[in-house]
């Protein structure tokens, strides 16, 4: 076993159609990301199918995880613990890492540590920017997931803000469904956007009254149906780069007009994002250039860390390693386990 602070630990994740195992070294440096996606499995059905996807899990896992150890070098015993997802996720899913990594960790005698997903998601940052340290604010976007969260330091979180309906992500696939694009629906319609005229249509920019950190991307969804079967009533058809291009800036928007709002009234110096939809070319580039207008640091993971991946996972293991927080045996998937905080909006 490795001195304490140069700890090697496996992380699994499994939470979603990526079956993914990682080794990193001291919370920071990858030594292997071996990613499995299903989305080719999946583009079929024009969403995620939960039962096929578990089956998938079960079916790769083990040469996953041979592979990231493989790649990195070394062996089971050489890792200093082993750190799954155990939510939030699909049920299935989670079940088929949770189950795998509690039987590795028992087999090779190291300790189990349970990682929260969303957690992981702003530990990629840890990995791309060594440098960075909390205090830091991060919006998390994903397909399951919108937070804006204030960071106060290892495993201690505010949430400042979350959707009160769909995610973002979610909002993505919808709409990619709706304008024929296919799934997945965040990739894709950024690449039409890139074609189409953001002002082309006036979607509008939902703000929840009361609690003006949080998001709502559902009534978009809706205006955006109703744009296009108004269309079709009229025998007209839709400029499908105009439609994923003017969406796109309705989410970017409000993305952005929030966590600014946060980010000034909070004294923010540092700002990061995290999650599938952090990749999206104009919400990385408007973020940015928010940052630069009002000084702050901004920092965001390079797209495959974006992604669901086992070294985020690992990441966020590392600081529960070093204070001794591991989880028993009797672990189990928690499909809608709340991200731990110490003050919610």
């Amino acid at each position: 076993m490795s001195d304490a602070k140069e700890a090697l630990i496996l992380g699994i994740e499994s939470s979603c159609d990526e079956t993914a195992a990682s080794v990193v070294r001291s919370g920071r440096e990858v030594l292997s990301n071996v990613i499995y996606s299903q989305i080719d499995t999946h583009t079929i059905y024009g969403g995620v199918v939960p039962e096929i996807a578990s089956r998938k899990h079960i079916e790769v896992i083990v040469q996953v995880v041979k592979k990231a150890l493989a790649d990195a070098g070394m062996t089971a015993e050489d890792m200093d613990a082993v750190a799954v997802t155990y939510g939030p996720g699909l049920v299935g899913p989670l079940l088929v890492g949770v189950s795998y990594a509690k039987a590795y960790a028992y087999g090779i005698g190291r300790p189990l540590i349970g990682v929260h997903h969303i957690e992981g998601h702003i530990a990629a940052n840890y990995i791309e920017n060594k440098e960075l340290e909390p205090p830091f604010m991060c919006l998390v976007v994903s397909g399951g997931h919108t937070h804006l969260v204030n960071v106060l330091g290892y495993g201690e979180y505010e949430i400042l803000g979350r959707t009160m309906d769909d995610a973002a992500g979610e909002a993505y696939d919808k709409v990619a469904r709706a304008i024929g694009l296919g799934y997945p629906g965040g990739p894709k319609i950024d690449e039409a956007a890139h074609s189409g005229d953001p002002e082309a249509i006036a979607f509008p920019r939902a703000h929840v009254e009361g609690e003006e950190y949080d998001f709502s991307f559902s009534g978009l969804k809706s205006s955006v149906l109703n744009y296009l079967n108004s269309l079709e009533m009229k025998g007209e058809t839709a400029v499908t780069a105009d439609v994923a291009a003017s969406f796109q800036a309705a989410v970017v928007d409000v993305l952005v007009g929030n966590t600014m709002l946060a980010a000034e009234r909070h004294g923010t110096k540092k700002l990061a994002i995290a999650g599938g939809v952090a990749s999206n070319s104009a919400l990385r580039a408007a973020m940015e250039q928010a940052c630069a207008d009002r000084g702050i640091e901004f920092y965001r993971p390079s797209p495959k860390l974006c992604t669901d991946n086992g070294a985020m996972i690992a990441g966020a293991a590392y600081h529960k390693y070093l204070r001794g927080d591991f989880a028993p045996l009797s672990l189990n998937a928690v499909p809608n386990l709340p991200l731990p905080s110490v003050k919610q909006n």
